[in-house]
């Protein structure tokens, strides 16, 4: 079917759909970030509701937990930052990002 044939069969059915300028979405759960970009967004609305249609390159990645950070920061005597490095480095994994601080004293 044509598109604007198709376009037009959506409004009369009382869909519309709008093109968002968008570059990057992230969703965020509670163990990862849900990162799709570039993403090309459809908002569509129909029936009083709205949903949207996202494409793109999807990728993920863990979500740190503040307690988790503060633990490395206390057991391995370091910066924020550096917490931060090391989990993301370790995969999440606490243990390992403790560790590799007493790798680098050794």
């Amino acid at each position: 079917m044509d598109p604007k044939q198709m376009a037009r069969m959506m409004k009369q059915m009382g869909v519309n759909t709008v093109e968002i300028a968008a570059e990057r979405v992230i969703i965020e759960t509670a163990d990862e970030k849900i990162i799709i970009e570039p993403a090309q967004v459809t908002k569509i609305s129909m029936q009083g509701q709205e949903s949207f249609q996202i494409s793109g390159t999807v990728r993920t990645e863990q979500s740190m937990k503040e307690d988790d950070i503060e633990l490395v920061m206390e057991k391995a005597g370091c910066t924020r930052d550096q917490a931060t490095e090391a989990l993301t480095k370790s995969g999440g994994d606490i243990a390992e990002a403790i560790l590799s601080f007493q790798e680098t004293e050794a």
